[in-house]
Parts: C-alpha cells; structure tokens; sequence
C-alpha cells in the first residue's frame, strides 16, 4: 500500500515498568488515573455540597468494585458468551484475572476484555447500594458522579490507545495511526477520538456545573453524562474495526446498539418532568443534609 502521507507509526511498549517480575501495563496507569482523578473531583463536589466526609470515604470502593466488575461481565456476556459460558473453567475466567493454559495450569493475564457498557450498568447498580447504605440522595451522587466520569472514560480509552486496541478502520485522513502491532495499514484512531470527546465532555459539565449547580439533584448531570458520552460512542463505532467476528455484516454493531438504550435514558433524564420527581430527583436546593444525622429531604 502506498502512503501519501507521513502517518504516525505508533508501537508503544503496553509495560510502563516492572516491579520484581511482575509488568505495570500503561492500561492499568490510565485506569488509576482516571479513577483518582474522579475520585478527587467529587470529593471536591462533595465538600461544595456540604456533604460529611463520612459519606465520601466508602464511595470510591463502591465505585470502583461496581465498574470493574460490570465492565468485565459486560465483555463476557455481550462480547464473548460462547467462549465464557461453555466451561467452569472458562466462567473462573470471567471472574478472576487467570487463563487456564492448554497444559493444565492457570497463567496470570489481567482482566483481557472490558466493556464500558457493562461499567455503567455496574457502576448504578453500585451506586444504588451506595444509597442504601448511605441514604445521601439518590440523584445527588449519580449527578456528582456523571460530572467527573468523563475523565475516567477518557484515560481509560488513552489506555486502549497504549494497547493498540479497538483500532480504526483503514483510512487515508492525514492523521491516521499506523498500530505496528495489528499490521502496517493507516488507521482512524477512533480511541483517540473518543478520548478528546470524553475530556471535552468533561469540561462542557463542568462549565454547566459552575453556572447551575442547583441542577444537581435533577438528574441533568447524569442524563448529560449518558448522552454525550453514549451518543458519541455511537457515530464514533462508525470508524472502528470490527471488535469480535459475530459483528460482520451488521448494520450496527454491538457497541452501537447498547449504546441506544443509554442515549434514551439519558435523553429522558435531561428533560426531565413529574416522572423524575416522584423518584427523588428535585435538585439539591431542595435536600438538607444535616451535619450530624443522615441526609433529609426538606
């Protein structure tokens, strides 16, 4: 194939360092940067919304729990159910980061196959819990959460991009990425692209945040959130390679059709109504959080 442009060649070591024998992999970095960067946004939102301390400190191991696992089942079950559900052996795979290797042993390979999907369908359910343990409301945590998820998504989809993975289809823009690792054909670099979206997400939310932040409560912020980021996800899928064989011939693939449902949701959150006030969503000039006993509402 004949290159009429100078493409960026990209062919990334996916081990940052090494600590003994075990390899940090720059996909693992990303996913902590990304975590501690939400984690201390909304312990910042937190504190603006006069929310006791003791309320933030569990919120980070339910966050975290909630996305990882849902983002590991959600590979497993709308990715690859052939493959996970036909053994025992296979649905240890699913849960624990180990490959059971053809001679009989189990060999350490990380979580191989995340879906974002299934981490925020996991990261609801999660929050939910959250709720019930904490009784801060509902629609407050999801819309504070919804304000600093962009960041994540977007260092974990720079971390796909350390991976050579979820790459583009052949294309000849002038900036496509050559992934040495996949083959030497200039690619779109659609995980870049939705990391750019992702961070300008972040400070679209953000902005809003500053001049509204009585919408916090609503259910605007979180409806925001799923339909940025999902409606995004959906035209951006037009670029990629197919991710798994059963997608060929599709007219949508698996990335777009689940993103649908979250664009509605989200949709239906940012416009709100009666609906979304009988479930709690009144904004948070509206909930009293005392400074000694669980949040009320007014």
């Amino acid at each position: 194939m004949i290159h009429l442009f100078n493409y960026i060649v990209w062919d990334p070591n996916i081990i940052a360092f090494h600590i003994g024998h075990f390899g940090v992999r720059w996909y693992s970095i990303c996913w902590l940067i990304g975590l501690v960067l939400a984690f201390f946004i909304v312990k910042r939102l937190y504190k603006e919304q006069k929310i006791k301390d003791e309320y933030f400190d569990p919120l980070f191991i339910y966050c975290f729990v909630g996305i990882l696992v849902g983002c590991r089942l959600g590979h497993c079950l709308f990715y690859q159910p052939d493959y996970f559900l036909s053994s025992w052996d296979h649905v240890v795979e699913m849960v624990l980061p180990f490959h059971h290797m053809a001679d009989g042993s189990w060999k350490y390979v990380g979580y191989e196959g995340l879906a974002s999907h299934g981490g925020t369908l996991g990261l609801m359910i999660a929050l939910y819990f959250y709720y019930r343990k904490t009784h801060v409301n509902l629609w407050v945590v999801l819309d504070d959460i919804a304000i600093a998820t962009p960041t994540t998504a977007c260092f974990i989809r720079l971390g796909n991009l350390m991976n050579s993975e979820i790459i583009g289809k052949v294309t000849d823009v002038p900036w496509a990425f050559i992934f040495e690792q996949v083959d030497q054909y200039p690619r779109h670099p659609g995980q870049l692209y939705e990391a750019i979206a992702y961070a300008i997400f972040f400070f679209v939310g953000w902005y809003i945040y500053r001049k509204k932040p009585q919408k916090v409560g609503t259910g605007f912020f979180f409806g925001l959130c799923l339909f940025l980021i999902f409606s995004a996800r959906f035209f951006i899928e037009f670029t990629k390679d197919i991710q798994e064989p059963f997608e060929a011939g599709m007219a949508l693939n698996m990335g777009q059709i689940l993103s649908i449902p979250f664009v509605i949701l989200g949709l239906a959150c940012m416009i709100g109504g009666k609906w979304m006030k009988k479930i709690g969503a009144k904004g948070i000039e509206n909930i009293h959080i005392d400074s000694n006993d669980r949040p009320k509402k007014k």
